[in-house]
């Protein structure tokens, strides 16, 4: 039996798709449904033609040699829909994961591929089908070549070989030509013979054979209109020709033997099929090993004999294991560990954390580098088992983090959330087992808590090769690997060494506060002319509003709105409005860091230890919590004295800032390459200085306080999207002049609106945003029809990846410093990262040596088309630091 070769028309086949479904789109906002109608056309093909030879041919683009016969060739089109065209680089990862090659020649369509390639085939006595939805392709069918057109949706075909064409369409393949020569073709703006149509066009056919007999014997054609229409329109109708006939000879770097198919590995079909949402395909993709996922399948769990251990040796240890250190709390620098399961491919296993502090075999195990272990959350687990002096070492995968990079939208990164994304018939168990709230506690059964353990750890035994591969499908197997693992483990010594604070001066500050706020409150209440619930709004709308006549703003239906914001556009109308603005900042101080700061102090050691979230924020940066010590307000005087409160926590030492001068600015500058932007940071200017130089059009030196504070604003609006509504909010302007400083911003750095314009578009076309290092940023509201939800995702396009490589950039840094401060035998550590600072605390006679050291290592971590440049400062206090 000859062997089969499938060639496919690409374009044909996703505009088909597209009209034939409803616009579908993914969990991540990316549209599907051509590719949705392409995946269900290339299953059926691999399922019922089992094609030895396979191709999907692409056209090129617009213009093709066909143009220079007649410029408007396809002219009249519409423009392809954003929501297809956005759908072409799907299909080709598509054709990527089923091993499918594709192809597209310059100059060429796909016809004239499919066309040089089925004669080449038809040649070689190989059987031919070409799918399509174009009549075109018909003048290919021969004995050998088949053409499937679809006429339904994409799945119903008709199969067009020389008899069929002959009952349908009353014409032989080689007349195709001549048939459009006489029809046109309207879609592709071929002219042919105006009023001439199918039924006649066949008839002339029927008689004269082909075009050129026609013209031949013209008198013999009947009827007078239709003769002087053909006589009309020659040059017309020949043009014509020549525009329809297929090239079967392009010049293609294709050959037939490099199109074999070999078939498709399940597992990548697997992955892409997640991600896209087709879970309805799943099960047709599967091998029959079942490696399409390597999940649980079965309708519940399996019986599960978990062996509770004391002790721990070289048997029980055999191969990669899967460890889960478990506490009933978030906090884990506080919560008592209830117990450690851990797997491998042979066995579960449960010990005690009691047992496990006493056992030599566990603590080795645990501190030998050289053995892998699997975790859902490196930071927590090395924090925790220190608590108990073991050192968790030879962590190669986190699950947590993994799960991070591969969703960072989603909120819930727990283990059965993670396995049914992955795997949405993955099996389940209770993750609440434990109850909730004030009614946390272990299950009465030790069984129930020793499997529900070992479930855990057998999913997260299971998810780690499906995890990383699709890190490795994403690029981001070095973000992750390199950059995320590593630092987590940083910051698990980070979090555990803590901060120290100087505990009396809390005390002090949070007495001078009290008073601070007592007499602000007198104040109000002697310009109001009468004391009231300060807190309250229904108490303080009345008074603004009614008692002193303000402008009312805004009501709810609660009473008066008495927000900050209202209450910041009557800063100017009364006396009281500053000082109620100031009470509240105050109190906000006062409440949420003097007293929460001395809430979580160790007393023991008066020291704080924040947990830093590092699978939070989508753009990458880091946050902390209890405390929040990134947002200690430094606006206000009394909130920058806080930090007098952070202290060194040995004697003879000193704490050490460092940070980024501007750097997301030169990120900017980088990824926009513009030259004014560059040559600014390159030369050293001030960057404020230098743009409002060109956006107030005046020499630099010329340039007042208030037109820099104003460039200021503009400089780091754009890279936060700001619009002129934002901007003039900030400036205290009309919208017009903000509307018209953003527009002086863009005409002077040309880069930037460049940048701006093409990572939307980039956006609309994949669905997210990246940054240096491959971090990802989805964007489903890309294309939304809500103007709201796509000017967000507009603007988040544009400064995500500024945002994002700036926190890649100082998360490389802590890393690249934490090594050569060990490597240099230095006794200094760090302490906590805010953003683009990093905070040290360091013995006094290695600060000469820091200096040059941290300068050296944060300002070649990257190398940028611009400069880093790192400012640093030291003394006894984080405040003095500053």
């Amino acid at each position: 039996m000859a062997e089969k070769v499938v060639l496919i028309d690409g374009n044909s086949i996703a505009y088909r798709a597209f009209f034939a479904l409803p616009l579908l789109n993914n969990d991540k906002g990316v549209y599907t449904n051509a590719v949705y109608g392409f995946t269900t056309m290339l299953l059926k093909i691999l399922e019922e033609d089992k094609p030895d030879r396979l191709l999907v041919a692409f056209d090129a683009g617009k213009t093709t040699f066909r143009h220079k016969t007649y410029s408007d060739y396809k002219g009249g089109r519409q423009k392809t829909p954003s929501e297809l065209s956005e759908q072409f680089p799907v299909i080709k990862e598509l054709l990527d994961a089923f091993a499918i090659p594709y192809y597209q020649l310059e100059n060429y369509e796909a016809d004239d591929i499919i066309g040089t390639l089925a004669t080449q085939a038809g040649e070689s006595n190989l059987e031919v089908k070409v799918i399509s939805g174009d009549k075109d392709l018909l003048q290919l069918v021969s004995d050998r070549i088949h053409v499937s057109l679809t006429k339904k949706g994409i799945t119903t075909v008709d199969s067009y070989d020389p008899a069929f064409m002959q009952e349908k369409m009353g014409v032989r393949p080689d007349q195709i030509i001549d048939l459009k020569a006489l029809m046109g073709d309207s879609s592709d703006n071929i002219p042919g013979v105006p009023g001439v149509g199918e039924k006649t066009a066949v008839k002339l056919l029927s008689q004269f054979d082909k075009l050129e007999n026609v013209y031949d014997n013209l008198e013999d054609v009947s009827g007078k209109k239709l003769k002087e229409k053909l006589e009309l329109n020659k040059e017309e109708a020949f043009m014509s020709k020549q525009l329809v006939t297929i090239e079967r000879k392009a010049p293609i770097e294709i050959s037939l033997e490099d199109i074999r198919y070999i078939g498709y590995e399940s597992k990548n079909i697997s992955a892409l099929f997640r991600n896209l949402g087709f879970q309805s395909l799943m099960n047709r993709v599967a091998s029959p090993e079942g490696d399409s996922t390597p999940l649980d399948q079965d309708d519940e769990w399996p019986e599960m004999n978990v062996n509770v251990i004391t002790d721990v040796n070289e048997e029980i240890l055999a191969g990669q294991e899967a460890l889960i250190v478990e506490m009933l709390s978030d906090n884990y620098h506080k919560a008592p560990i209830e117990g450690v399961a851990f797997v491998n491919k042979h066995e579960h296993y449960f010990i005690s954390i009691e047992d496990a502090e006493k056992s030599a075999g566990f603590k080795a195990w645990m501190e030998d580098e050289t053995k892998e272990k699997w975790v859902f959350d490196a930071k927590q687990t090395v924090v925790a088992l220190k608590r108990y002096g073991i050192e968790a070492k030879g962590i190669s995968f986190d699950l947590l983090l993994a799960s991070y990079l591969l969703n960072p939208s989603e909120n819930n990164h727990d283990i059965p959330s993670i396995s049914h994304r992955m795997n949405e018939n993955a099996v389940q168990y209770d993750e609440e087992i434990y109850g909730k709230g004030a009614k946390v506690k272990l299950p009465d059964s030790e069984d129930v808590f020793h499997v529900h353990l070992a479930r855990k750890a057998t999913m997260l035994f299971k998810l780690k090769d499906l995890m990383e591969q699709k890190l490795e499908q994403n690029e981001q197997m070095e973000l992750y690997k390199n950059l995320e693992m590593p630092l987590a483990l940083i910051l698990g010594e980070m979090e555990h060494q803590g901060v120290k604070v100087d505990v009396d001066r809390l005390e002090q500050m949070r007495g001078e506060l009290e008073e601070r706020l007592e007499t602000i409150k007198a104040e109000i209440y002697e310009l109001a002319g009468k004391s009231f619930n300060l807190n309250s709004p229904k108490q303080l709308g009345p008074v603004l509003f009614e008692d002193l006549q303000l402008p009312v703003i805004k009501k709810t239906k609660t009473g008066y709105s008495t927000s900050a914001d209202i209450l910041e556009q009557l800063e100017d109308q009364h006396p009281i409005i500053p000082e109620i603005l100031l009470y509240r900042q105050l109190s906000k101080l006062q409440s949420t860091y003097l007293e929460g700061l001395l809430k979580v102090v160790d007393s023991s050691n008066n020291m704080i230890h924040t947990r830093f979230n590092q699978a939070l924020a989508q753009t990458g940066r880091l946050s902390s919590i209890e405390p929040n010590l990134q947002n200690i307000p430094i606006r206000l005087e009394e909130g920058r004295k806080i930090r007098q409160a952070f202290v060194p926590s040995e004697e003879g030492w000193l704490m050490f800032s460092s940070d980024y001068s501007q750097i997301e600015l030169r990120v900017l500058a980088h990824i926009a390459r513009d030259e004014k932007l560059m040559a600014a940071f390159k030369e050293g200017k001030d960057i404020h200085t230098q743009t409002a130089s060109e956006v107030f059009d005046v020499p630099g030196n010329e340039v007042t306080n208030q037109m820099r504070r104003q460039a200021k604003a503009v400089n780091f609006g754009i890279v936060y999207g700001i619009s002129d509504y934002g901007l003039s909010q900030s400036l205290g302007i009309s919208r017009k002049e903000a509307k018209s400083f953003i527009e002086k911003y863009l005409n002077s750095y040309p880069g930037v609106k460049d940048y701006m314009e093409e990572s939307v578009q980039e956006a609309k076309q994949s669905g997210y945003v990246t940054t240096f290092m491959q971090r990802r940023r989805y964007l489903p509201d890309i294309t939304s029809r809500n103007f709201n939800k796509r000017s967000f995702a507009e603007r988040t396009a544009m400064n995500t990846p500024i945002q994002g490589s700036a926190a890649d950039i100082i998360k490389k840094a802590m890393i690249d410093l934490y090594h050569r401060l060990r490597a240099d035998g230095f006794k200094a550590r760090m302490l906590l990262q805010v953003h683009d600072e990093l905070i040290l605390e360091v013995p006094e006679e290695e600060i000469e040596k820091l200096k040059d050291v941290v300068a050296e290592v944060m300002e070649n971590t990257v190398k940028l088309e611009v400069p880093l440049e790192v400012d640093y400062s030291y003394g006894p206090t984080w405040y003095d630091a500053k």
